[in-house]
């Protein structure tokens, strides 16, 4: 099923967060933050058992209980099963992500893209969560960001377990689509030349957002138009550098993006826009991309991407950042500009 199809909306919630992603986060913050998502009509939520060890599924299954769940859009992902005994959480490998789930659950972590253990996976995904099904699947940081050189082998037996079990449980109709959940684009153009199996899109974070998107513009989001597939765009925000935050890509900033950061902020102010609108616009003006999921840990920052995504920017702004070389020549502008 098309992505576009199957989704309630251009906005969903990415829960990353609720796993205490950089933070211990209470209880009852993170209910409140999904309490007001829902308030606030997102319908689309996206998960992992890799947040937190399975905290953010166990906590979205207890903020959703008792919600319609013929009226909700529910993904999560598979490639790491949550164990029952626990482990030392500061001697985790996590490949560049580091330590950013340090405060998450101590539950022992295994990777594991088989057939076995995908469909374990979406068995633990669904106890967590409390419901019967998953409309969307994902497989799960299949690139080098965590598995360095390897990557290629561990691509390699998600192709022939992971890949193949969900292409099967889609066409029987037990999951609604699947594809892959990564931070880079070179998984995405691996999975596209093959004959087999057929993803329906792709969960692709931090790599078409305002602060980087050259690569994704050129390789990627074209062979997805073509084939009539769709991105959702994760970490839209760049893990919170464009609006602030001290990380860009779950590590430190540097100065370079911070730099580039306060280029396109000092444009904002001047035409009185807020980063937020000029980041989640920015994302869904290609014709790829069919939603994006910023993830957030406190209720209030809800209102504030709905009301971002309602912000009427004017067209200068997007053509006086194409004109200070902060947008690539070639990326499609919002309607308008």
């Amino acid at each position: 099923m098309s992505l576009k199809n199957l989704l309630p909306g251009t906005l969903g919630f990415g829960t990353a967060p609720l796993g205490n992603m950089f933070r211990a986060i209470p209880e009852q913050e993170a209910r409140a933050t999904v309490e007001a998502a829902w308030n606030d009509g997102i319908r689309f939520f996206d998960t992992a058992p890799f947040y937190g060890a399975g905290l953010a599924e166990a906590r979205l299954g207890e903020a959703l209980a008792g919600k319609d769940r013929s009226s909700y859009v529910l993904a999560s992902k598979v490639g790491r099963l949550v164990m029952d005994e626990l482990e030392d959480v500061s001697a985790r490998d996590l490949g560049e992500k580091g330590d950013v789930f340090r405060h998450g659950r101590a539950n022992r972590i295994v990777n594991d893209y088989s057939e076995d253990a995908t469909l374990r996976s979406i068995d633990d995904s669904l106890r967590r969560l409390k419901t019967d099904r998953l409309d969307i699947v994902w497989v799960h940081d299949v690139a080098q960001d965590f598995y360095g050189d390897q990557w290629l082998s561990v691509f390699e037996t998600a192709r022939n377990g992971a890949f193949k079990t969900l292409d099967r449980l889609r066409d029987e109709g037990v999951i609604g689509a699947w594809g892959l959940g990564v931070n880079r684009v070179e998984p995405i153009e691996l999975l596209l030349d093959l004959q087999e199996p057929r993803p329906d899109g792709f969960l692709l974070a931090g790599r078409y957002t305002l602060l980087d998107h050259e690569r994704a513009l050129q390789r990627v989001m074209p062979r997805v138009s073509e084939r009539g597939l769709s991105i959702v765009v994760g970490g839209p925000y760049s893990s919170g550098a464009l609006v602030g935050g001290p990380n860009f890509e779950y590590a430190p900033i540097t100065p370079a993006i911070q730099a580039r950061v306060q280029a396109i902020k000092t444009l904002a102010e001047r035409y009185g826009v807020s980063m937020k609108a000029a980041g989640l616009q920015f994302s869904l003006a290609h014709p790829a991309v069919a939603a994006v999921i910023p993830g957030a840990s406190r209720p209030e920052r809800l209102a504030e991407d709905r009301a971002a995504l309602a912000e009427i920017i004017p067209a200068d702004f997007w053509r006086d950042l194409r004109t200070a070389g902060l947008i690539h020549p070639q990326a499609p502008l919002p309607a308008g500009s």
